[in-house]
């Protein structure tokens, strides 16, 4: 199989909270849409510098992370960012990694859309046993 990449939509939480309380307008929202690379053998959410910049995420914190070649960071934590997939979304926080690298949707906020890769078609599908609205496992 090779890689799956999903056009995503990103949005600052906050502010999109604050446009739905009238706070400010929903133009002042900041969002956008990324190509991400979709890797269920990955746990967290991945952004760049840039990404985290144009959207205006707010640091939240620290975290250590070991990469697929083993290799172990400190990286900073952003939040929270709103990520959209078709009829899907999630809240979820961010790892921000150096310089442009390509953005990363792991498995958390996969199951929390409940999304799968198809392998046949090699894209990012909205589970067919849940067109609808997304279903989670509580237990």
């Amino acid at each position: 199989m090779g890689l799956v990449h999903a056009n995503i939509e990103l949005v600052n939480t906050f502010e999109e909270q604050a446009a739905e309380r009238g706070m400010i307008q929903p133009e002042e929202v900041n969002r956008m849409r990324v190509n991400a690379l979709v890797d269920s053998g990955a746990f967290m959410f991945c952004i760049n510098e840039l990404i985290k910049s144009q959207l205006r995420l707010p640091a939240i914190g620290k975290q250590t992370a070991q990469m697929a070649n083993g290799h172990i960071e400190e990286y900073e934590i952003v939040g929270p960012v709103t990520i959209y997939f078709e009829n899907r979304q999630t809240i979820c926080r961010a790892i921000v990694l150096p310089g442009n690298n390509e953005v990363l949707l792991g498995a958390i906020p996969m199951e929390d859309m409940d999304v799968l890769i198809n392998p046949r078609s090699q894209q990012l599908v909205v589970n067919p046993e849940h067109p609808n609205f997304a279903q989670t496992i509580l237990k």
